[in-house]
């Protein structure tokens, strides 16, 4: 079975060890499932992905998106592999079975899309960026939308995209100027650019729906007057066929260092005045509403930025196995049979502070899929919205935390294959091209240091926060039961006592008035925080692969053995270190803050 988009058994012990998917099916929503049809699912992803998604990753970097007569243009092998996808039921994995879902848990969804994201994360993004959408359009759409729009998108017809950024306005969504004016009929009229649309433009689907941030013309300033309206590239009869294309222009391509299958657009609403655009909900409430596909995209990116550094460790693993050079540090005989490098201790130490990286974030994205579960079948209200909250908590480690160590275990992969790793003839290149988007991708570091640090630990009087705390205790209560774990157990027991008072200092200053302050080094909080969410999840990586050793399968000591060295490299190397970062936020350290733009 090939190995290269991402471990089976890692997978496996991810699934069926560590999050125990199989609990699921005890719910009703799941009870159709087992984990026979889990693994089949799993199966199938990973023979399309294999198939038709992996193949085209070179050449859709090779040859990007082009921009001829006024539309995008793709390499053909890219329609083919989403059409497999949707077919396969992918699209639809966690949707009812009443209208051609697989009624799978989220768990498993993720499971099986991690495959797609490790072989090509530029095609999967299509699909990626039409879930939510769909998602969205269904939680908040009106019948009539729900039917012209969604429905088509389920059947596979339509795809989507979320149009948010402006050319002033990035991340600074308050100031978009996009414009939407009533008309008679009860659409609007929209008039306005937006930039860094993804997949903005393709020939595959017969239709494109795009989610629109606007404002109306008695809009209040600032995040409060914004609405989401849906606004179709061709626009739908009753009928449901396709009418005259809408008033939205195709205004060019961006050329980016990675992702290049992916179209990137810019878009002109209503250059003729006759952008017809569908209110979402209410209006000013759009940000909320979009809050939920960004919210879904952040996992979406960590979980892409964890897949490509999981591609390129498994490459870099496989190349230090066979290829040969030099010998060890005491082999003085020129004329002795060189080793691979997999036998140089450094290389080793590349390769495990890799494994570390990815196998700890595949952990968590698993994780939060597996939470995201239980927001929607826990048995009470009171459980299911104590599970939004650490959802809600860890998003922010979710998206970026991947996004910067997945990106250096993509570096490390290059260092490990020497002069061929930055050349084109080898994939590692690309896999950190790739990656070295996603720090950007739907938030930037900086971004969701202050939602964590400025919003998320303190929501609802920290209850999040405490859950979490309680849950990392739990965790360390239980490892104590192996005297093994104490080493591992103990550096990080230290880190999230001293992080917890380092957080309420921080909150005190945020409650006194001091925001310029106590948000300064919120980048410094993010690094930490992520450290200490993925130290407990190699501690419970570790506690069952304790376990596994304790049945004594022979046929799995090696891969256990595995999980505890990369457990022990987390927890020893890596979660110590913090404590640099905790002074630094301890000393309420002001060198950035002061630092003037006349010194530059």
């Amino acid at each position: 079975m090939s190995e290269t988009l991402l471990s089976s058994r890692n997978l496996a012990f991810e699934l069926y060890e560590v999050l125990d998917a199989e609990a699921l099916t005890q719910r009703e929503r799941f009870a159709d499932h087992n984990r026979e049809t889990f693994d089949a699912a799993i199966d199938t992803a990973r023979g399309i992905a294999e198939e038709l998604f992996a193949p085209h990753n070179r050449k859709n970097d090779e040859h990007e998106p082009q921009y001829v007569d006024g539309a995008a243009v793709l390499i053909p092998e890219v329609e083919p592999a989403l059409r497999a996808f949707h077919e396969a039921g992918f699209l639809n994995a966690t949707r009812d079975f009443e209208v051609g879902g697989m009624q799978l848990p989220n768990l498993l969804s993720q499971a099986c899309f991690a495959h797609f994201q490790s072989a090509n994360c530029a095609t999967s993004s299509y699909s990626m960026l039409t879930m939510g959408v769909a998602n969205l359009i269904e939680e908040f759409g009106s019948d009539e939308q729900k039917q012209r729009f969604l429905q088509p998108i389920i059947d596979g017809r339509f795809f989507g995209t979320m149009a948010l950024t402006e050319p002033h306005a990035g991340s600074s969504l308050s100031d978009i100027r996009t414009k939407a004016e009533p008309h008679a009929d009860g659409s609007y009229r929209l008039k306005g650019n937006k930039i860094f649309i993804s997949g903005g433009d393709q020939p595959i689907s017969e239709n494109i729906v795009h989610m629109v941030l606007a404002k109306l013309p008695d809009a209040p300033p600032g995040v409060k007057g914004i609405s989401l309206f849906i606004v179709p590239k061709f626009h739908v009869n009753d009928d449901g066929s396709l009418g005259a294309r809408n008033d939205v222009t195709l205004a060019g391509l961006f050329h980016k260092m990675g992702w290049r299958g992916t179209t990137s657009t810019a878009l002109n609403f209503g250059d003729n005045g006759e952008c017809v655009g569908y209110l979402v909900g209410k209006p000013h409430a759009g940000l909320s509403y979009m809050f939920q596909m960004m919210n879904e995209a952040r996992i979406g990116v960590g979980m892409g930025a964890i897949m490509l550094g999981y591609a390129g460790y498994l490459y870099s693993l496989d190349y230090a196995r066979n290829r040969p050079q030099g010998r060890h540090p005491d082999g003085k005989n020129p004329e002795s049979p060189q080793v691979s490098i997999v036998e140089h201790t450094d290389v080793r130490r590349m390769l495990l502070t890799q494994k570390a990286y990815v196998e700890g974030a595949f952990d968590l994205g698993l994780y939060a899929a597996r939470l995201f579960d239980d927001t929607q079948t826990l048995a009470t209200e009171a459980e299911r919205k104590s599970a939004l909250e650490l959802l809600d908590l860890l998003t922010p480690i979710v998206k970026s935390w991947p996004s910067e160590f997945c990106l250096k275990a993509n570096e490390l992969a290059i260092q490990i294959l020497g002069g061929h790793g930055y050349t084109r003839e080898y994939p590692v290149e690309q896999y950190y091209r790739d990656n070295r988007l996603n720090p950007i991708h739907e938030g930037t570091h900086g971004i969701q240091s202050l939602d964590l640090l400025g919003r998320k630990v303190s929501m609802n009087g920290g209850a999040a926060l405490k859950q979490l705390m309680g849950l990392i205790q739990g965790t360390c209560q239980r490892a104590e039961a192996h005297a093994s774990l104490n080493a591992l157990r103990q550096p990080l027991e230290q880190l999230v006592n001293r992080l917890g008072s380092v957080t309420l200092a921080l909150l005190g200053d945020l409650m006194a008035g001091k925001v310029n302050q106590g948000l300064a080094n919120s980048a410094l909080y993010l690094k930490v925080f992520g450290h200490a969410v993925i130290g407990w999840r190699w501690l419970e990586q570790a506690i069952r692969a304790e376990e596994g050793l304790a049945q004594g399968n022979a046929a799995d000591a090696e891969f256990y053995k595995g999980k505890l060295q990369a457990a022990r490299y987390f927890l020893t190397w890596e979660v110590p270190g913090c404590h640099h970062e905790l002074a630094i936020l301890e000393a309420r350290d002001d060198t950035c803050l002061g630092m003037q733009d006349a010194w530059f």
